[in-house]
Formats: structure tokens, sequence, C-alpha cells
């Protein structure tokens, strides 16, 4: 849609090979679908049925630019 190359990555060993084919394109947006398991511990996270105003960063393993105590971006 609107141009743009898709590509999906579902095994951590394809990563490098996925993202390196996505810099050879230069004429249009590249989006990258990367899957991970249910139970990674992906941070900032962003849980189903939520809106990007109800991220959860991690305590301690927070995101550098995440300030917010409470443990929300």
């Amino acid at each position: 849609a609107l141009g743009c190359v898709g590509m999906r990555c579902e095994r951590e060993e394809d990563v490098v090979g996925v993202i390196n084919r996505a810099r050879e394109i230069k004429d249009r947006p590249v989006v990258i679908d990367f899957i991970v398991g249910a139970d990674a511990q992906v941070w900032p996270m962003v849980a189903a049925g939520t809106g990007n105003d109800e991220i959860m960063a991690a305590r301690n393993i927070r995101p550098l630019f995440d300030d917010n105590e409470e443990g929300r971006a």
C-alpha cells in the first residue's frame, strides 16, 4: 500500500539479511514486520487493544529517553 515495500522477518537468524535487503531499496519506503514470540520482552510495549498513549516501559530496563518513573512513556 502507498508504494511501500513490505518485508517480514520470522526468525532471529534472518534479521541481518532482511535489514540488508531493506537497505538496498533506495526508491521507496520499506516496512519490516519482525515476528517475535508472545513472551518476548520488547520495550516499549503497547498492549493489544490499547492506543499508543498507553505505552508501557520496563522499570530499570526502559529506553534512555523515558524519564517517567511510573513506567509509562
